[in-house]
């Protein structure tokens, strides 16, 4: 006795579905972190002026995925500008707090700690030197 005869059309359907189920895995985000890193800023280099950083908020370096924050007048924290959920940019810094409307997480403006939302982990710390009205990367 022979099996079930496969034609063609059944096979290049099979291909075409597994093409589209790798092709979104591709597009998924990760939780696990790797793609939160910081992208690579020499030391030294100038990331913002303080006066751009307002008490209780920040600014978001989109190119340099970094947020800093000043959640005290006088005090700059900085941190990787992705989300730990899905590795999207953060998107906002409001009263104290570093948002990401994307899926509702947030994050403390002074440590990175999650603070509501899906984020399954802080924000990673970025080092910063604060030098005269400028803030450098470390």
């Amino acid at each position: 006795m022979s099996g079930p005869l496969v034609n063609r059309r059944i096979v290049f359907s099979g291909l075409g579905a597994l093409g589209v189920a790798a092709a979104l895995a591709g597009c998924a985000g990760s939780d696990s972190g790797d793609d939160g890193a910081s992208a690579e800023v020499d030391a030294g280099a100038e990331l913002a002026s303080t006066s751009e950083i307002p008490v209780g908020g920040g600014l978001i370096l989109t190119a340099e995925k970094i947020v800093i924050t000043q959640p005290v007048e006088g005090t700059f924290r900085a941190f990787t500008a992705v989300c730990t959920h899905q590795s999207l940019t953060v998107t906002s810094v409001a009263d104290g707090k570093i948002l990401c409307a994307n899926h509702g997480s947030s994050y403390s403006a002074d440590s990175g700690e999650v603070e509501g939302g899906p984020a399954p982990s802080a924000l990673s710390k970025v080092e910063i030197d604060v030098s005269g009205d400028k803030i450098l990367a470390a």
